[in-house]
């Protein structure tokens, strides 16, 4: 292997560049046209551009890509994770042009991609599968009769992909339909299957997966197990290894299960097979578990575990299982794709101290993505000493920023691709980039991690940044009892601790330096670093935060304020981060006084974000109901509901299905009954 096509864009393009090339081995980058300037793109040794913004016009395209790899003479293709990379036909397609994939064969692709084809092979061979229908017959009639025989609660899933993509959770027969119609539609514009299964659903337990990997040579281990239980619309945030709660007893049946599974689809590469545990703990009421049968445990069991799916790539959370092994999985994928058998047995395979990774994610603390322009950022790994000491055989520093944090059993990591001027476009998912870090105890990675994310400067469009902070040092996730439904019953909660009034108002009295120094618009835009005498008097001013007017009186001399960062976003706006919290304030000095425009507003649906409009379901002339569903608009690769916020009638439909929409682009407009 000399030369390696990277079929993947952002910080796992990255991450793999970084490894093949301290293994001497050249790199050729695919971008689209969103992505000219992306960092993938100036790091590999050669690029090529794929020609369109959408996935399924250039990360999709098997033909441009295998293109892509014949113009620059790759000899191997890594699909990294999403898109392609649990593609079979994309795998075969690869290795009919004689290339080397770096992933696992074809024919397991097929065996384990599917959910469906997985929980077949997994019940053949005795690992525990909850109760559900994975047949071909895909009619709306035959879903509806096998939901009734497996009964409630029920889990709607895409049989292809990953992600939380193509999920709904049916309490109710009479929201079946339903939900078939949207999960078919998500998991069709997503992977380009509509085919689906139906599950059991557990209302409250732990998400452990267990990596595995095997060679060529019949050998096949496991590294290891991680719980991404920390969820919002069923995609982790926030994993760790070990599991607070898996037991050696569990975790030594577990492992086995899954280099069971991956060893009986002939297997090779890397891999995660991903179970649903009941423990018993944590924050919500513990479910009644299903009947009996088909490996599911009796009730009052508290350590059953059931199959979930196997993820037939190399996933996100890769990093913590790397920091707590010392291993460069990507190296050992390359390895095991050119034919090498795996470097270390299960018995030589040391597991050290705790990590836990978060996503950030360009979204707000309701989980709704946004686009824009990344206008300034820091990584917090800039503010820390050398490291000492020797870091983990076996991993590269990350993305060339080194180890952090000073010794061993302290590091800190930062997978991304971030950097000032970076555009976030709408058309792929709104990850922005993965911090780590890793310590000798769990409370130890959680303190250096929460202060690493208040440390985190990513200004120009809203982060879940601060939302994450405010997880990891929750009680319930502290003390490890935190389950999938966490988010569900604690998210307002730490919604409400991130406006307390003392943290917005000691913001608000840093952001004054900031508006002096730069000059509000209507003072003149020359600042005070072109004034010959600044004027000392303050003036008044009034700043607008979540629809919160503060009057306050500013100075042109500012005080000194530590901690705190601003950006304008136009002539009126700004983001602040001060003490871990993200303000977007505007000036709100010469608004006119308070009339009916609230009320206007509440008349109009307009998008909250770039997206391209999915479905319609309303008409002019309609009534309609506060909380009936009128539009859906899908942006970052998920489909989002968009609601009336009154009773009204519909005045004026704007858009149609298949359009482009704007943030803040009017949709539908209403008329007050």
């Amino acid at each position: 292997m000399k030369r390696l096509l990277i079929a993947n864009r952002s910080e796992i393009a990255r991450r793999i560049i970084r490894t093949a090339h301290a293994m001497g081995i050249d790199t050729v980058a695919v971008y689209s046209d969103a992505d000219a300037q992306a960092l993938h793109v100036h790091e590999a040794t050669q690029a090529v551009a794929l020609q369109g913004n959408a996935s399924a016009d250039t990360y999709l395209r098997i033909d441009k890509l295998l293109a892509a790899a014949k113009e620059t003479g790759a000899d191997a293709v890594h699909p990294g994770y999403g898109f392609l990379s649990e593609n079979a036909d994309f795998a075969q397609a690869v290795m009919d042009a004689g290339l080397t994939w770096v992933g696992p064969p074809p024919q397991a692709i097929r065996a384990l991609g599917s959910k469906s084809a997985a929980k077949a092979l997994a019940q053949a061979r005795g690992v525990p599968c909850l109760p559900g229908y994975y047949g071909a017959d895909q009619s709306d009639e035959r879903l509806l009769q096998e939901a009734q025989r497996v009964g409630l609660p029920l889990m709607v899933k895409a049989a292809a992909g990953g992600g939380g993509r193509g999920m709904r959770l049916v309490t109710e027969m009479t929201a079946f339909a339903a939900a078939v119609q949207s999960a078919r539609s998500e998991a069709q514009s997503a992977f380009g299957n509509g085919e689906l299964l139906l599950e059991r659903a557990l209302l409250a337990p732990r998400h452990v997966e267990v990596q595995v990997f095997a060679d060529a040579h019949g050998h096949c281990i496991h590294l290891g197990e991680r719980d991404c239980s920390v969820q919002r619309r069923h995609q982790k945030i926030i994993e760790e290894t070990p599991s607070p709660a898996v037991s050696d007893a569990l975790r030594a049946r577990m492992t086995r299960c899954a280099v069971q599974l991956a060893q009986a689809a002939g297997y090779v590469g890397a891999g995660t097979v991903e179970f649903l545990v009941e423990t018993g703990d944590g924050d919500s009421p513990h479910p009644n578990p299903p009947p009996a049968g088909e490996g599911v445990k009796p009730a009052g069991a508290t350590d059953g575990f059931y199959l979930m799916e196997m993820n037939t790539r190399l996933q996100v959370e890769h990093c913590v299982t790397e920091m707590v092994t010392g291993l460069d999985l990507v190296e050992w994928q390359i390895r095991v794709a050119r034919g090498e058998p795996l470097p270390l047995t299960q018995d030589q395979v040391r597991f050290e101290g705790h990590a836990i990774e978060v996503r950030l994610c360009a979204e707000d603390e309701n989980f709704t993505p946004h686009t824009g322009t990344v206008k300034h950022f820091r990584s917090p790994l800039e503010l820390l000493p050398p490291p000492l000491g020797e870091k983990r055989s076996g991993l590269p520093p990350p993305l060339g920023e080194g180890w952090g944090g000073g010794t061993r059993a302290n590091h800190l990591r930062f997978d991304h691709a971030l950097y000032p001027g970076q555009p976030i476009p709408p058309h792929y998912d709104s990850m922005l980039g993965k911090l780590i870090a890793h310590a000798a105890t769990r409370e130890q990675a959680i303190t250096h991690l929460a202060r690493a994310l208040d440390e985190t400067e990513v200004l120009g469009l809203p982060t879940n940044r601060a939302f994450l902070a405010a997880c990891l040092r929750h009680e319930v996730f502290k003390t490890g009892h935190a389950l999938i439904p966490f988010l569900q019953t604690q998210g307002d909660d730490l919604r409400d601790s991130l406006l307390k009034k003392e943290l917005l108002e000691q913001s608000i009295s840093g952001l004054l330096a900031v508006l002096a120094v730069n000059s509000l618009p209507h003072w003149g835009r020359a600042g005070v670093g072109a004034r010959a005498l600044p004027c000392p008097f303050s003036r008044p001013v009034r700043l607008r935060h979540r629809g919160h007017i503060t009057d306050v009186a500013a100075s042109e001399v500012p005080p000194h304020t530590p901690g705190l960062v601003a950006v304008a976003l136009d002539e009126n706006r700004w983001h602040v981060q001060r003490a871990g919290i993200d303000l977007f304030i505007e000036d709100a000095s010469f608004d006119p006084p308070e009339n009916s425009q609230a009320a206007s507003a509440a008349n109009e649906l307009r998008a909250p974000f770039n997206g391209k409009v999915v479905a319609v379901h309303t008409q002019p002339g309609a009534t309609v109901q506060k909380g009936d569903v009128l539009v859906i608009v899908e942006s970052m690769k998920l489909e989002h509901s968009l609601a009336a916020a009154r009773a009204g009638v519909v005045k004026r439909v704007a858009v149609q299905a298949g359009q482009q929409v704007a943030p803040a682009q009017v949709l539908v407009s209403l008329e007050p009954v």
